[in-house]
């Protein structure tokens, strides 16, 4: 009876040990399994890509390759150096350089700044092709360009050939975001409506605050900046009409 009871006894002391072990054992020790688990809980998950050929990325490539032919065209149609049109544009010639040669996606702001040293409408520095009869532009046709910021973008709505001297585009400012401007050429007006969202316009030194549905009318050869009031994405869209004269 003691026998067994002593056996008894050791197999229990036995069965404690080892818990007690598992217990105090360092994380270092842990089963493989355990190891396994605790990776895997930590690994963050890898970010989406954008797909090889995807609507995005040809978009802008070929955003891309129609601005270097536009600007290499009217550039030497103006027998303009990179150099001179540097000096014109603010834009520095190994930028321009870059942009001819299609090795660059530039921004909305660059591509305003070469177009008033070209002293020619946005739109023809995009390449969009005149024509007669009606014209139709597909969404797809005119990526969407970014300001350096990415706090607002732009995309042409008016088709290539249509009112001379009148371009129409979408705006879309991200919340709270806000897009300095520097004054277009002479004589440019603008005629900007707030489809969603609030708007200060900022006016060289006025400022206006509109709402949903409200319009505004300026001169565009002066600084002017735009400012979402809003929490959400604010939606305008914008006439720029060109001095004829």
């Amino acid at each position: 009876m003691n026998a067994k009871v002593s056996k008894k006894a050791r197999r229990v002391a036995a069965s404690s040990s080892k818990a007690a072990a598992v217990e105090a054992a360092p994380s270092g020790e842990r089963s493989e399994q355990e190891r396994e688990g605790s990776s895997a809980e930590r690994k963050a998950p890898s970010r989406p890509r954008v797909a090889p050929n995807s609507g995005d990325e040809y978009g802008a490539a070929e955003l891309a390759r129609q601005v270097a032919e536009s600007l290499r065209h009217h550039r030497r149609t103006q027998q303009l150096s990179l150099d001179d049109l540097a000096q014109r544009s603010g834009v520095s010639r190994a930028a321009l350089s870059q942009i001819e040669g299609a090795r660059t996606n530039p921004t909305l702001s660059v591509l305003w700044k070469i177009a008033v040293g070209l002293g020619m409408p946005f739109h023809e520095l995009l390449g969009t092709q005149a024509g007669s009869g009606p014209r139709v532009l597909r969404a797809g046709d005119t990526p969407a360009l970014r300001t350096a910021s990415g706090q607002m973008e732009s995309r042409l709505l008016s088709p290539g050939g249509s009112a001379p001297g009148v371009e129409v585009y979408e705006l879309k400012l991200t919340p709270r975001g806000s897009h300095p401007s520097e004054p277009h050429s002479t004589g440019t007006t603008e005629t900007v409506v707030v489809l969603t969202g609030a708007l200060r316009m900022i006016i060289e030194d006025q400022v206006f605050d509109l709402a949903t549905g409200d319009s505004i009318f300026f001169n565009a050869d002066v600084p002017h900046t735009y400012e979402s009031r809003s929490s959400h994405a604010t939606r305008l869209l914008n006439v720029i009409s060109y001095s004829t004269r």
